[in-house]
């Protein structure tokens, strides 16, 4: 049997990753916000906790993927919160998309606390993230990065290390969601011009996606978006609108103005008001635009 690992948040991407871990022969100490979701991860190699604190009892590893920094600075320092059990020099890989002040924040508490943090979000949608095939970004102490290793590569395709500042990693997810985020903007406006001027949005796309534009990002979400292949959520609307709230507060911090940023976020604001914060952003964008051209 291998180490024992603290696991907070089953959402649509944890709960892949945390399955990738139960195979690979790892026991879990999983908290979720609906407990029930637990159950999905089967009895074997799983202890079903109901705090934070109780996941992150007398682990040398916690993994937390959560839905924003608000609820994993509850999940740190809350009542139940993981640095009350977290033990001495343990590592919290924290893997969700939040803002570099965050990481640096809880950084120093668990320093203070004994522990150790480590900003580790990831690229990929739930099906990169069930194959393994998750682009992971780390930033923080050497010592820690190479510790956790052997762990990432279980779950991801790369591991790639942005330095020593905390918050660095957290900086590059935010500006790699928001280049998604403005590029699915953009295929949706062209696709739907294509559209109405009597073309074939998916002749449009293969067209763009295996030519100029001949990348994954405009072939994977070129796809959805020319299809208007909004059924499945693998990434809500209203996250991806949390995101663009990040791009744009760091692009105020850091006096860069960012006005394809500004675009995007109300494109996504309008989605959630609009009552689709629960479905996908390729619908929250794509059909966004459709709207307001007609369609």
């Amino acid at each position: 049997m291998k180490t024992t690992i603290g696991f907070i948040g089953l959402s649509h991407m944890g709960i892949n990753m945390a399955k990738n871990l139960i195979a690979s022969g790892y026991h879990l100490q999983v908290y979720n916000r609906t407990l029930s979701k637990i159950d999905e991860l089967g009895a074997g190699n799983v202890t079903r906790c109901l705090s934070p604190a109780e996941a992150a009892a007398n682990v040398p590893f916690l993994i937390s993927m959560v839905s924003d920094d608000e609820v994993l600075r509850e999940s740190a320092v809350g009542d139940g919160g993981i640095l009350k059990t977290l033990q001495p020099n343990a590592v919290h890989i924290s893997m969700s998309t939040i803002s570099p002040d965050t990481s640096e924040e809880l950084a120093k508490l668990h320093e203070q606390a004994g522990s150790r943090y480590l900003a580790s979000p990831v690229f990929g949608r739930p099906e990169a993230a069930a194959a393994r095939k998750l682009w992971i970004c780390v930033s923080g102490d050497e010592q820690t990065k190479n510790d956790v290793r052997p762990i990432l590569d279980l779950l991801g395709q790369a591991v790639i290390d942005f330095g020593p500042s905390v918050g660095g990693a957290n900086v590059v997810k935010i500006a790699g969601n928001f280049m998604i985020m403005a590029s699915m903007e953009m295929m949706a406006e062209a696709f739907t011009l294509a559209e109405k001027n009597g073309l074939s949005r998916t002749q449009v796309s293969e067209f763009f996606g295996s030519t100029l534009f001949n990348a994954p990002i405009f072939q994977n979400y070129g796809k959805l978006i020319a299809g208007k292949q909004y059924e499945s959520v693998g990434f809500q609307s209203k996250l991806g609108y949390k995101d663009a709230r990040l791009a744009f507060k760091l692009s105020q911090t850091s006096e860069m103005p960012m006005p394809i940023a500004n675009a995007v976020h109300g494109r996504l604001l309008t989605a959630v008001a609009k009552g689709w914060g629960e479905r996908d952003w390729v619908e929250g964008i794509g059909r966004g635009v459709s709207e307001d051209a007609g369609i």
